[in-house]
């Protein structure tokens, strides 16, 4: 099995991630739509409030890189929605018959 890479995130990714849970959006929502697992923003969330909250390194997030996130996330959801809407058609067209 292939390993996955370790992300590195900035201190401004993981405050604005955090500051959309405090602000009231659920964890899972926040998660799945910047592409993150719902542990890892827990963690940060935890660490935020201890005041532990550090990035990995000292690159700026600008705005632009922001949306790209986000789509990237909006993206990968979209496909795994299409490949399930493609495995069901395939499912009831086979019952059909």
């Amino acid at each position: 099995m292939k390993k996955i890479p370790k992300q590195a995130y900035t201190a401004e990714f993981k405050e604005l991630a955090v500051k959309r849970v405090t602000d009231g959006q659920a964890i899972v929502a926040a998660a799945k739509e910047l592409g993150l697992n719902e542990q890892t923003l827990r963690n940060w969330v935890k660490a935020a409030a201890a005041g532990k909250l550090t990035g990995a390194g000292s690159k700026v997030v600008t705005p632009e890189a922001m949306e790209l996130s986000r789509l990237r996330a909006e993206n990968a959801r979209l496909k795994r929605e299409n490949e399930i809407i493609k495995k069901a058609a395939a499912y009831f067209a086979r019952d059909v018959l």
